[in-house]
């Protein structure tokens, strides 16, 4: 039998097209009257096809600046209107709420010149999509009142509130432009996250986590120096909180961040790696097995990671590291660990065939490697 080739993952920009420009002119349409759907979906529409995510966005945003009255607080009226109430979960901000990119955009781009007026309208996009972009170059041009604003908001009844204050404060937040201030001194970011640390929320306490993690790539002393102070009285979910903002750390094996977590110079020796099958083509799945043994004379913690060397587009070699197992290991025990992991194709990131390597990687230190041969996809 033949073996069907994995169906590619539709991109996220996918969801930011055609069908959408022509929703949200109709919905525009019904509540004022005055709006050119048809121009409007006639502009715009040929515009998207070569454009990745952000770029359809802006562009749509820059046809609703064109057709929608010139008046920015007017134009937000119109577009506020739109919203449907809160969803009450954080399910669904990237699967259903794609039509208010577009109009967070349009905060980001041309309401600069109305702080109150933007504010407010961050505050309502955010409980029902996201404002972690719109925000952004608000901090840049008004960073007292902005972070005054933000203080008071991680205090707001909406979780969804309280996660834009983390999350749009990250200095490295993907698919955003960077905030240089806050990546040479993010003494104002760390304020704000001690309000959070103990959200009722995960997905507020999960933004925690990211933004903490953005700021060890830069300041990782400071970050372990106030994850050290939170790990006094810390219930589980804020170890949970220093656990996933120290990942980064773990991964490059720095010290301190593994003896935060318990996580000694591992006293271990790789008794077997074994990668099955030796040959895949992409859209199959390996399967790693590791077994170590504990040569230390008592309990120990350890971390337990994978090194994946995949070959890059031309030729050169690029490391991502996954996570196996975080345990206790007793004294002189066996520890078995198996794992799949698909080669299948991901939007974010691009698989390319020839030598991959494995390595084992237990509390910072490579212990052993081992190679399969990956093919390209069978047509």
């Amino acid at each position: 039998m033949t073996q069907q080739r994995p169906a590619e993952p539709q991109p996220f920009k996918a969801s930011v097209g055609p069908q959408l420009v022509e929703e949200l002119a109709l919905r525009l349409l019904a509540i004022h009257t005055a709006f050119p759907a048809t121009q409007f979906i006639a502009e715009v529409t040929p515009q998207l096809e070569p454009l990745e995510l952000k770029g359809r966005i802006a562009t749509i945003a820059a046809g609703l600046r064109r057709h929608l009255p010139p008046d920015y607080p007017a134009a937000m009226r119109l577009l506020l209107a739109l919203l449907d109430a809160p969803p009450t979960d954080a399910e669904g901000m990237f699967s259903d709420g794609w039509l208010l990119w577009p109009i967070a955009a349009f905060v980001e781009h041309y309401g600069l010149e109305h702080l109150d007026e933007s504010l407010q309208a961050m505050h309502a996009i955010t409980q029902r999509h996201t404002a972690e972009f719109a925000i952004r170059p608000f901090l840049l041009r008004y960073p007292e009142q902005i972070l005054a604003t933000l203080q008071r908001w991680a205090h707001d009844p909406s979780f969804h509130v309280r996660r834009l204050v983390s999350e749009g404060t990250r200095p490295r937040l993907p698919w955003a432009a960077r905030l240089p201030t806050f990546l040479a001194d993010p003494a104002p970011v760390l304020a704000l996250l001690e309000v959070l640390k103990d959200d009722p929320s995960d997905y507020v306490r999960k933004s925690v986590a990211n933004n903490l993690n953005d700021i060890a790539k830069d300041h990782p002393e400071l970050v372990l120096a106030t994850l050290a102070r939170w790990q006094q009285g810390a219930g589980d979910e804020r170890q949970w909180i220093i656990r996933h903002a120290l990942r980064t750390l773990v991964k490059q094996g720095h010290p301190e961040a593994l003896r935060l977590l318990g996580a000694e110079a591992p006293e271990v020796e790789l008794i077997a790696l074994e990668l099955t099958p030796a040959t895949l083509r992409i859209g199959e799945t390996l399967t790693i097995a590791v077994t170590l043994r504990s040569t230390a004379a008592a309990s120990q913690q350890l971390v337990v990671d994978y090194v994946l060397h995949l070959p890059g587009a031309r030729g050169a070699a690029r490391a991502k590291v996954f996570k196996l197992r975080s345990q206790v290991l007793a004294a002189g025990a066996t520890l078995r660990l198996l794992k799949q992991h698909s080669f299948a194709p991901v939007t974010v990131r691009r698989l390319y065939p020839g030598p991959h390597r494995i390595a084992v990687q237990v509390n910072g230190v490579i212990l052993g490697e081992a190679a399969v041969q990956v093919h390209a996809a069978e047509d």
